[in-house]
Protein backbone atom coordinates (compact mmCIF):
# COMPACT_ATOMS: atom_id res chain seq x y z
CA UNK A 1 0.00 0.00 0.00
CA UNK A 2 2.86 2.39 -0.02
CA UNK A 3 2.56 5.80 -1.83
CA UNK A 4 6.20 4.72 -3.76
CA UNK A 5 4.69 3.66 -7.34
CA UNK A 6 5.84 0.68 -8.57
CA UNK A 7 7.88 -0.56 -5.34
CA UNK A 8 6.20 -3.72 -4.80
CA UNK A 9 8.89 -5.53 -2.86
CA UNK A 10 10.32 -5.65 1.47
CA UNK A 11 13.48 -4.89 2.88
CA UNK A 12 14.49 -6.27 6.21
CA UNK A 13 16.80 -3.20 8.07
CA UNK A 14 19.35 -4.19 10.35
CA UNK A 15 20.10 -0.60 11.98
CA UNK A 16 23.34 -0.39 14.02
CA UNK A 17 23.65 -3.82 16.20
CA UNK A 18 27.54 -2.70 16.93
CA UNK A 19 29.36 -3.84 19.79
CA UNK A 20 29.35 -0.28 21.26
CA UNK A 21 25.80 0.28 21.04
CA UNK A 22 24.39 -3.05 22.46
CA UNK A 23 26.99 -3.96 24.83
CA UNK A 24 24.56 -3.08 27.52
CA UNK A 25 21.38 -3.67 25.70
CA UNK A 26 17.90 -4.91 27.25
CA UNK A 27 17.88 -8.76 26.23
CA UNK A 28 20.43 -8.36 24.12
CA UNK A 29 20.79 -12.31 23.55
CA UNK A 30 17.14 -12.48 22.67
CA UNK A 31 17.15 -9.63 20.51
CA UNK A 32 20.07 -10.57 18.27
CA UNK A 33 18.66 -14.29 18.34
CA UNK A 34 15.59 -12.98 16.64
CA UNK A 35 17.16 -10.45 14.43
CA UNK A 36 19.05 -13.92 13.40
CA UNK A 37 15.91 -15.38 13.08
CA UNK A 38 14.58 -12.89 10.23
CA UNK A 39 17.93 -12.58 8.52
CA UNK A 40 17.58 -16.42 7.90
CA UNK A 41 14.17 -16.26 6.61
CA UNK A 42 14.60 -12.95 4.60
CA UNK A 43 17.36 -15.02 3.08
CA UNK A 44 15.76 -17.55 2.12
CA UNK A 45 12.69 -15.81 1.18
CA UNK A 46 14.88 -13.46 -1.28
CA UNK A 47 14.08 -10.58 0.66
CA UNK A 48 17.41 -7.57 0.43
CA UNK A 49 19.08 -7.53 4.04
CA UNK A 50 20.41 -3.92 4.84
CA UNK A 51 22.90 -3.39 7.37
CA UNK A 52 22.70 0.10 8.72
CA UNK A 53 26.01 1.14 10.57
CA UNK A 54 26.13 4.44 12.84
CA UNK A 55 29.38 6.40 12.54
CA UNK A 56 30.02 9.35 15.85
CA UNK A 57 32.82 10.30 18.32
CA UNK A 58 31.65 7.05 20.57
CA UNK A 59 31.71 5.04 17.28
CA UNK A 60 35.04 5.73 15.16
CA UNK A 61 34.94 3.84 12.12
CA UNK A 62 36.93 0.70 12.46
CA UNK A 63 37.48 0.69 16.10
CA UNK A 64 35.77 -2.53 17.80
CA UNK A 65 32.67 -0.66 19.38
CA UNK A 66 32.19 0.53 15.66
CA UNK A 67 31.60 -3.43 14.38
CA UNK A 68 28.87 -5.35 14.20
CA UNK A 69 28.36 -7.88 16.70
CA UNK A 70 30.29 -11.14 15.88
CA UNK A 71 26.70 -12.86 16.48
CA UNK A 72 25.43 -11.72 13.26
CA UNK A 73 27.48 -12.20 9.75
CA UNK A 74 26.38 -9.58 7.08
CA UNK A 75 27.18 -11.91 3.85
CA UNK A 76 29.22 -9.27 1.45
CA UNK A 77 26.49 -8.84 -1.74
CA UNK A 78 24.24 -7.77 1.23
CA UNK A 79 24.54 -3.83 1.28
CA UNK A 80 25.98 -1.33 4.30
CA UNK A 81 24.90 1.90 4.52
CA UNK A 82 27.33 3.68 6.63
CA UNK A 83 25.57 6.88 8.61
CA UNK A 84 26.63 9.99 10.37
CA UNK A 85 22.66 10.59 11.76
CA UNK A 86 19.85 8.84 13.56
CA UNK A 87 17.44 8.67 10.66
CA UNK A 88 19.13 6.17 8.45
CA UNK A 89 17.93 7.53 5.36
CA UNK A 90 19.60 11.03 6.14
CA UNK A 91 22.84 11.59 3.94
CA UNK A 92 22.98 8.03 2.84
CA UNK A 93 22.28 6.34 -0.33
CA UNK A 94 19.84 4.26 1.45
CA UNK A 95 16.34 5.49 -0.89
CA UNK A 96 18.78 5.23 -4.00
CA UNK A 97 19.35 1.47 -2.85
CA UNK A 98 15.72 0.80 -1.95
CA UNK A 99 14.64 2.09 -5.64
CA UNK A 100 16.75 0.46 -7.41
CA UNK A 101 15.44 -2.76 -5.82
CA UNK A 102 11.63 -1.83 -5.95
CA UNK A 103 11.61 -1.67 -2.65
CA UNK A 104 7.87 -0.08 -0.43
CA UNK A 105 7.76 -1.57 3.03
CA UNK A 106 10.70 -2.08 5.54
CA UNK A 107 11.02 -4.35 8.63
CA UNK A 108 12.74 -2.83 11.36
CA UNK A 109 14.97 -4.16 13.19
CA UNK A 110 18.19 -3.37 15.58
CA UNK A 111 19.07 -0.47 17.92
CA UNK A 112 18.54 1.70 19.51
CA UNK A 113 14.18 2.02 20.17
CA UNK A 114 14.57 5.88 21.62
CA UNK A 115 17.23 7.04 19.15
CA UNK A 116 18.35 5.17 15.47
CA UNK A 117 15.16 2.98 15.55
CA UNK A 118 12.24 5.74 16.38
CA UNK A 119 14.60 8.05 13.65
CA UNK A 120 14.42 5.66 11.09
CA UNK A 121 10.80 4.55 10.96
CA UNK A 122 9.64 8.23 11.00
CA UNK A 123 12.00 8.80 8.62
CA UNK A 124 10.95 5.66 6.57
CA UNK A 125 7.32 6.55 6.92
CA UNK A 126 7.12 10.94 5.59
CA UNK A 127 9.31 8.99 2.88
CA UNK A 128 5.87 7.14 1.61
CA UNK A 129 7.21 3.53 2.97
CA UNK A 130 5.13 1.23 4.58
CA UNK A 131 7.18 0.62 8.02
CA UNK A 132 6.82 -3.10 10.30
CA UNK A 133 8.63 -2.52 13.07
CA UNK A 134 9.77 -6.43 14.83
CA UNK A 135 8.44 -5.86 18.37
CA UNK A 136 11.05 -8.20 19.84
CA UNK A 137 14.01 -7.46 17.36
CA UNK A 138 15.11 -4.06 18.39
CA UNK A 139 16.46 -2.84 22.13
CA UNK A 140 17.89 -0.06 23.81
CA UNK A 141 20.33 0.77 27.22
CA UNK A 142 19.69 1.97 30.08
CA UNK A 143 19.23 5.81 30.29
CA UNK A 144 17.24 6.01 33.68
CA UNK A 145 20.48 8.20 34.55
CA UNK A 146 18.95 10.95 32.36
CA UNK A 147 15.85 10.59 33.14
CA UNK A 148 14.57 8.12 30.52
CA UNK A 149 12.05 5.38 31.57
CA UNK A 150 13.70 1.51 31.79
CA UNK A 151 14.68 0.10 28.83
CA UNK A 152 11.48 -2.51 28.75
CA UNK A 153 8.73 0.24 29.15
CA UNK A 154 11.01 2.26 26.48
CA UNK A 155 10.60 -0.83 23.97
CA UNK A 156 6.96 -0.99 25.36
CA UNK A 157 6.09 2.41 24.44
CA UNK A 158 8.06 2.42 21.04
CA UNK A 159 6.33 -1.10 20.01
CA UNK A 160 2.77 0.79 21.54
CA UNK A 161 3.05 3.80 19.71
CA UNK A 162 4.39 2.45 16.25
CA UNK A 163 1.35 -0.19 16.40
CA UNK A 164 -1.08 3.06 16.12
CA UNK A 165 0.40 5.39 13.35
CA UNK A 166 -1.32 6.10 9.94
CA UNK A 167 -1.13 8.48 7.33
CA UNK A 168 -3.02 8.53 3.88
CA UNK A 169 -1.96 5.57 1.77
CA UNK A 170 0.98 3.93 3.87
CA UNK A 171 0.95 1.32 6.69
CA UNK A 172 2.69 1.24 9.84
CA UNK A 173 2.78 -1.66 12.57
CA UNK A 174 4.27 -3.59 14.86
CA UNK A 175 4.31 -7.26 15.35
CA UNK A 176 6.58 -10.13 17.10
CA UNK A 177 9.65 -11.92 14.90
CA UNK A 178 6.60 -15.51 14.84
CA UNK A 179 4.45 -13.23 13.05
CA UNK A 180 6.83 -11.23 10.08
CA UNK A 181 6.06 -12.00 6.92
CA UNK A 182 8.09 -10.50 3.87
CA UNK A 183 4.58 -10.08 1.95
CA UNK A 184 3.38 -6.61 0.79
CA UNK A 185 0.05 -7.55 1.63
CA UNK A 186 0.92 -8.21 5.56
CA UNK A 187 1.09 -5.13 8.06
Amino acid sequence: MTTLPDRPNTALLVIDVQNGVVAGAHEREGVIANINTLVGKARVEGVPVIWVQHSDDDLEQDSEPWQYVPELVRRDAEPLIHKLYGDSFEETALEPLLAERGVGRLVVTGAQSDACIRSTLHGAFVRGYDVTLVGDAHTTQDLTEYGAPAPGQVIAHTNLYWQWQSAPGRRAGTVDTAEVTFTADAS
